[in-house]
């Protein structure tokens, strides 16, 4: 095997067993040296990619970054209202969070008091700007009420989103997450969407709740 794909796969083993440890106990709780014996590597192999658990912390929060913006720009290249477009993204993060710790992880270090090191944005930051600009493109395409107030509602939105993961994360396993999210996405449809419209975005709550059921 070329060396360089070798180091490639030794950085991302770590990465994920990181993020696993991040995931399950917490940033503080989880040491370099829980991290090289869950990775199954030597601790020479971890600090050449790494030199402090900070830098892991900061990968994984990268590597979540990119698979939010990934979604995003799916979504924007499919011709989606922008109220389908938002509530796709969500669940394709929700769907990443249940199959991978990356995600995971780099939410509850979002929520830990890890600092963000530029040039990455904080993942809360960018979420609420997407949220928000995808909301009022929703207001003007008449899928939201017209008064509808778009950075109070994206503001709502990203703390329903990050709150059900957060308090469910020590009540309920992750597979639970997509049922919450569709909870969340009911209570807003009905309290925001105009009722000739509502249908159609309630049925495809149900749909993407169902996709992520039965991968």
């Amino acid at each position: 095997m070329p060396r360089q794909l070798r180091a490639e796969q030794t950085r991302s083993t770590i990465i994920t067993a990181a993020a696993d440890l991040f995931d399950r106990h917490g940033y503080e709780s989880t040491s370099l040296s829980d991290i090289v014996e869950h990775a199954q590597v030597t601790k020479g192999a971890l600090y050449f990619h790494f030199a402090a658990k900070e830098d892991l912390a900061h990968a994984i929060m990268e590597l979540q970054s990119r698979a939010s913006r990934r979604l995003a720009s799916d979504a924007d290249g499919r011709g989606y209202t922008s109220l389908e477009s938002l509530m796709r993204i969500t669940f394709g993060i929700a769907r990443l969070s249940v199959e991978d710790p990356i995600p995971r992880a780099g939410l509850r270090l979002a929520t830990g008091g890890v600092p963000v090191r530029p040039p990455l944005r904080h993942p809360f930051t960018e979420w609420l700007e997407l949220s928000s600009r995808k909301l009022l493109g929703a207001v003007k395409e008449s899928d939201l009420h017209p008064e509808t107030d778009v950075d109070i509602v994206a503001h709502s939105l990203v703390c329903f989103f990050v709150g059900t993961r957060v308090v469910g994360s020590s009540l309920e396993p992750v597979t639970r997450q997509p049922r919450r999210l569709a909870e969340m996405w009911h209570m807003m449809i009905r309290g925001m969407v105009p009722v000739p419209r509502r249908a159609r975005y309630l049925t495809l709550v149900a749909q993407l709740e169902r996709e992520i059921r039965t991968m």
